[in-house]
């Protein structure tokens, strides 16, 4: 019973405490983990790459135990593509806080758990008029930074597709930060953070399933084929990030630690087809960009609740018929849910989930990166090794509830806490840090599970 309580207590962990920095988030159950950056407590985390049985919504999708993979939609025909496409929008809707946590809706973000924040972008520009915005006289951070050690690859073994490198955009330049006080920037988004280069690797389904029923997400949807991570649609207020923030000209910018990423398409992106491929969702669905001809585009209301469609794509220099997302000009932007089971909610030091059981202990990328300054970061996982989990001795930093339940308590006094999955959780105050004293579970779990 515990095992299963603490992998479902886990999960929800890894939507969570994915890192923001910060003022403390408001938890609120069943509500999304997030991905997102920190820009003196904005958003938390991406992650990065470039190229050579059915359950209901919410809690089953959040574990990956969507419903048995069923026959992926018939893919659209180059002349059905032309006939949904329109030409490019000019005024947009905003999406703040379009979001659900029971179950799939097409247009909002389907979050595991939301995790609310300061966002970093404080002032609205004049782009953004009442519930609506427009990209025109959206100013950009500037500077035209080169990152000449840039590097990135995608390989594909067998039925795992590797995607590793260093969180450095292969092929475009960035702009200066922080961004400098003179900037026009600053007046509405002065990000204080740093560029800096991460470890990115992670290893995807080559040849994804595609599930009926989807899978919730974090705040980060996968890796982009210019080395760069991709973040959902939101800042960390849950606000249209691609409308409030302020991204360079290759529209992206970085987080807390200092991940350099996307929130939506990039105008670095140079073939922007719908039969190119632009990167990868952390599922290992491609994504694509949104021009089926010339002026003529694909948008939200095109596509499915998860912000994806079926048609011929050019994958690894083949044509397949396959679904992928799609990248477009309106919110959520880009994947809004997972077709398939994401194999973490984090590009770079994430969580890892085994698609099989019998492959847990072999993904998980370790200790997760805590965001910026007050916020705990999410535990990482090695199957049987428990490497990066945390407890007396131990790396990595428990939840914030872990530690909130033993404040005023001394190391051995009897604790429980409520996890962001509502599951109850019994145990012992213990030291597991240098001054941070957590509510440690009684009874540890199985070798091969996960522990703190």
């Amino acid at each position: 019973m515990f095992g299963k309580i603490f992998s479902s207590f886990l999960v929800g962990v890894a939507a969570l405490f994915g890192g923001h920095g910060g003022a403390p988030a408001q938890m609120q159950n069943n509500q999304a983990p997030q991905g997102q950056e920190q820009i003196q407590g904005q958003e938390m985390m991406p992650q990065n790459g470039t190229s050579t049985n059915q359950n209901t919504p919410g809690r089953a999708s959040m574990t990956g135990q969507a419903n048995a993979a069923s026959n992926m939609p018939s893919g659209l025909s180059d002349a059905d593509l032309l006939k949904i496409a329109h030409a490019k929008p000019t005024t947009l809707p905003l999406g703040d806080s379009k979001y659900t946590t029971t179950g799939a809706k097409k247009g909002y973000i389907y979050l595991c758990n939301v995790r609310k924040d300061n966002p970093g972008s404080m002032v609205n520009g004049p782009w953004i008029n009442g519930s609506t915005w427009t990209s025109d006289g959206k100013v950009s951070v500037s500077g035209t930074v080169s990152w000449p050690n840039a590097t990135f690859s995608n390989t594909v073994s067998g039925n795992t597709r590797t995607l590793s490198g260093n969180d450095l955009p292969v092929g475009h330049t960035t702009g200066v930060f922080p961004v400098a006080t003179d900037d026009p920037a600053a007046k509405y988004d002065p990000n204080p953070n740093t560029i800096k280069t991460q470890t990115l690797k992670d290893q995807l389904p080559a040849n994804p399933s595609y599930y009926d029923t989807p899978n919730c997400m974090g705040m980060e949807v996968g890796v982009m084929l210019s080395g760069v991570p991709l973040f959902n649609g939101f800042d960390a207020g849950l606000r249209d990030a691609q409308a409030h923030e302020i991204q360079d000209s290759c529209e992206a910018h970085p987080q807390g630690n200092g991940e350099y990423h996307y929130h939506g398409l990039s105008s670095c992106f140079t073939d922007i087809g719908v039969s190119t491929v632009l990167g990868y969702a952390l599922d290992g669905f491609p994504i694509t960009g949104p021009k089926v001809a010339e002026g003529k585009y694909l948008s939200t209301d095109d596509l499915d609740i998860c912000h994806g469609i079926t048609s011929d794509v050019i994958i690894d220099g083949k044509k397949k018929t396959t679904y992928h997302y799609v990248l477009t000009y309106d919110f959520p932007y880009s994947a809004s849910c997972f077709r398939g089971k994401p194999v973490s909610y984090q590009v770079i030091g994430g969580m890892m989930q085994s698609q099989k059981g019998s492959q847990q202990g072999k993904q998980g990328q370790g200790q997760a990166n805590g965001q910026g300054g007050g916020r705990p970061g999410m535990m990482g996982i090695r199957g049987s090794q428990n490497q990066g989990n945390f407890g007396p001795g131990q790396m990595g930093q428990p939840p914030q509830e872990a530690i909130s339940a033993c404040s005023n308590q001394t190391s051995g006094a009897s604790c429980s806490f409520t996890s962001p999955m509502g599951d109850t959780i019994s145990g012992t105050c213990k030291s597991v840090s240098s001054g941070t004293v957590a509510c440690v579970p009684a009874q540890p779990p199985q070798q091969g599970g996960q522990q703190f």
